[in-house]
């Protein structure tokens, strides 16, 4: 009933709620994208994008879309790929930032396996900025990391904004130095962290320092200090700080995939892998469906919370 095509342009626009990003993503002019979700819109009977020359943002028929397409979509491209023999081989070398631990990610690479079972996948996780220094020498072929402060390319999974978070019970005290607790060099987030603290001329002084998101959640939820950290992929027991203290702004992030020098025996295999993880952008925050059944609507996740991991 609904054409492949147009679904493929309705998720980029709801993954970065904005038809130009969409179509930047999908190498097509914007006329097309407009194009592709108006008919899309007239086969539903449904608006799905409330929009005016500021923002974009899903309705709730559109939200509902949101597993349809993915479904549709996965359906489709596992006939085609029975019907026309198509089976990937070989080794790629994936790249995944800390910022991805705790969400759906594993869940995506576990259904890529299922249907490109003799591709050989090779996960790393690091930090954002190691990712980034692997790839460029060669070393991996597909990374889905933070975007460097400045940098325009790599295909955008969701957008996002870096925000202070602690425990909730937290207590700072405003004649002392904020604690800090950050990934080490290279990272992004503890770079902007930084930056924002001396622009503003406020102290501070690292409590902890780890490679592991899991040991700086741990070192938060102690209440050793506060960290900055993705807005839509905040830790259960952690919560946003920076209303209470009056903490600087961190600003935007973008989630993005990045392709190595691509070599043969991987360039399909990283193409495939980019789609379904671009297909997923939006639902890889912990706590968001995998799918939606018939007739619900999911939580709204929008394009700019999403989506989606200098460092982490």
């Amino acid at each position: 009933m609904y054409d492949p095509v147009r679904l493929r342009t309705f998720l980029a626009v709801a993954q970065t709620l904005s038809f130009t990003r969409a179509a930047h993503r999908l190498s097509v002019r914007q006329s097309t994208v407009s194009q592709h979700v108006r008919r899309l819109e007239e086969e539903t009977g449904r608006p799905l994008f409330s929009r005016d020359t500021h923002s974009v943002e899903l309705t709730e028929d559109g939200e509902a879309m949101l597993g349809f397409a993915r479904r549709i979509l996965e359906v489709h491209e596992q006939a085609s790929a029975y019907f026309t023999g198509t089976r990937l081989r070989g080794r790629l070398r994936f790249g995944a930032s800390e910022d991805f631990v705790l969400t759906r990610l594993p869940e995506v690479l576990e259904s890529f396996r299922r249907e490109h079972p003799e591709v050989d996948l090779e996960l790393t996780v690091e930090l954002s900025g190691t990712l980034h220094e692997r790839l460029a020498g060669g070393k991996l072929d597909l990374v889905l990391a933070k975007r460097r402060s400045g940098e325009t390319h790599g295909e955008v999974v969701w957008h996002d904004r870096l925000v202070w978070i602690g425990a909730r019970r937290l207590r700072l005290d405003p004649d002392r130095p904020v604690p800090l607790i950050a990934y080490p060099p290279p990272g992004i987030s503890r770079d902007r962290a930084l930056e924002a603290l001396e622009r503003e001329g406020r102290a501070y002084r690292v409590a902890c320092t780890s490679g592991s998101l899991n040991g700086l959640i741990a070192a938060a939820r102690a209440g050793l200090g506060v960290m900055a950290h993705s807005r839509g992929l905040v830790p259960p027991g952690l919560a946003r700080v920076a209303e209470r203290y009056g903490l600087p702004e961190l600003g935007p992030v973008d989630f993005v995939l990045l392709h190595g020098t691509r070599r043969p025996s991987s360039h399909e295999a990283a193409r495939a892998l980019a789609s379904a993880i671009l297909s997923s952008g939006d639902h890889l925050h912990p706590g968001s469906p995998t799918t939606s059944p018939p007739g619900t609507t999911p939580p709204r996740r929008s394009g700019r919370t999403p989506p989606g991991p200098s460092g982490a």
